[in-house]
């Protein structure tokens, strides 16, 4: 199929204007139909911003055919196929990976709940044409150490060592020889983070409404498809509170609604997303989706009340097409993190005056909000001054060794964001 929709794009430059009538394209199933000039430097941008957003293989199979990459320079596109050939087969393999070891885990008595990846990827038309970096299981507290023996038992490895598992919250595995890398949930969220740990209180039934989706002709169990939007919803929050997040995360959450918008308690998603104050911020998400990707308000059975919310969606697009995946287009970003964090904390203590004491919070903060990168501080609190030290000097590491890196970016980025915060209701300060 060829796409030909006319869309305006208001302040959009050239670039985002190309890559998002691609991916349109790619969700659709069809190509585009350039047929202008596209300078050679155009291209890379456009493959670059793809590679940022990890859509790469998503956008090339939507462009290389079209009278505009039939001109363009052969090397070029033979460089990127090679990339696209190659973030295909890696996913290729993770999946038959991922999915042998979700059957061993069944046969050693564990079945935890999959979410996002997989679950995702397998609504697309070319799943492994959607890239995942790991793949996350969800596992209730009692069956957790026996779900790590299983881990253990196929083959997987702690990535990092640690020795009191009962403390985190989240276990990273990977094997040997292998590029498949899952995160073991007790909990979706950290539940020591003051901005958003809350979010875990509307996941701790989950295990009570489990669907079952076939994979590739493996019944995988996951959460129902209100708690799996409602979830996808909230992981997309919190990493806008952080520094942003990709149009990817658009994509998944505007396909599960498509696919599965009839058996979704809307009224009940609305109802959470008020609740955390996000109302905004997602119906600029379903706007997004309806107005350059492929979101139906029809097919997802997308309720009245949601599409009455005015919500300017601009800023939010103009934001995560900078953003790049979970907000890492460059390490100035990733940093400025640190102040849209604490604004939303100190919004939960008192508002404006608390976020103005809190700013030194961002650089020296408490020992709980860092247990869980420096997990001597759960057993001596005391060591908490040479955590500060070392995070000091990691972070003066990557300033130094990273480009698109400094400081007064970060604030700047930082109070731009916060700002953004307001506009969608996050946080509220009056004057």
């Amino acid at each position: 199929n060829r796409i030909d929709d006319v869309i305006v794009f208001d302040a959009l430059n050239k670039e985002q204007i190309l890559f998002l009538s691609a991916l349109k394209a790619s969700l659709m199933h069809g190509s585009v139909s350039w047929d202008e000039e596209i300078s050679f430097q155009e291209w890379i941008s456009l493959f670059k911003m793809a590679e940022i957003h990890k859509v790469l293989p998503m956008i090339y199979e939507a462009v290389y055919k079209c009278p505009s990459a039939q001109r363009a320079d052969t090397s070029l596109f033979a460089s990127f196929k090679q990339r696209t050939m190659q973030s295909v087969m890696v996913q290729t393999m993770k999946t038959v990976e991922f999915l042998n070891l979700y059957q061993h885990l069944c046969r050693m008595g564990v079945r935890p709940l999959v979410v996002k990846g997989i679950i995702c990827r397998n609504i697309y038309h070319n799943p492994d044409y959607r890239s995942s970096s790991d793949e996350d299981l969800l596992i209730s507290k009692e069956q957790f150490r026996a779900c790590h023996r299983a881990m253990l038992s196929y083959g997987m490895e702690m990535s990092v060592p640690v020795t009191d598992l009962d403390a985190l919250h989240e276990v990273s595995y990977v094997k040997k020889g292998s590029p498949l890398y899952i995160e073991l949930h007790k909990s979706l969220f950290s539940p020591e983070a003051e901005a958003y740990g809350f979010l875990n209180q509307f996941f701790d039934d989950v295990q009570e409404r489990v669907v079952v989706e076939y994979i590739q002709g493996v019944p995988v169990a996951s959460m129902s498809y209100t708690d799996h939007l409602f979830y996808l919803i909230c992981h997309a929050f919190k990493h806008f509170l952080h520094s942003g997040f990709g149009i990817r995360q658009i994509c998944d959450i505007v396909l599960f609604a498509n696919n599965f918008g009839e058996q979704i308690d809307w009224q009940k998603v609305l109802y959470r997303c008020e609740e955390i104050h996000a109302e905004k911020f997602t119906a600029a998400l379903f706007q997004i989706g309806e107005r350059y990707l492929i979101f139906s308000p029809q097919k997802a059975h997308y309720p009245v009340e949601w599409q009455k919310v005015c919500v300017d969606e601009q800023p939010l697009l103009e934001d995560l097409l900078q953003s790049g995946i979970y907000g890492s287009a460059d390490m100035s970003r990733k940093h400025s993190s640190m102040i849209t964090l604490n604004a939303v904390a100190a919004q939960k203590k008192h508002g404006k005056s608390r976020f103005k004491r809190s700013i030194l919070k961002t650089v020296f903060p408490s020992a709980k909000s860092l247990e869980g990168r420096f997990p001597y501080l759960k057993r001596c609190s005391l060591l908490l001054p040479v955590a500060w030290v070392s995070r000091l000097v990691r972070y003066e590491q990557e300033t130094r060794n990273s480009a698109g890196n400094n400081a007064a970016k970060s604030i700047r980025i930082g109070n731009e964001r916060v700002e953004l915060l307001k506009q969608y209701g996050i946080i509220e300060w009056k004057q």
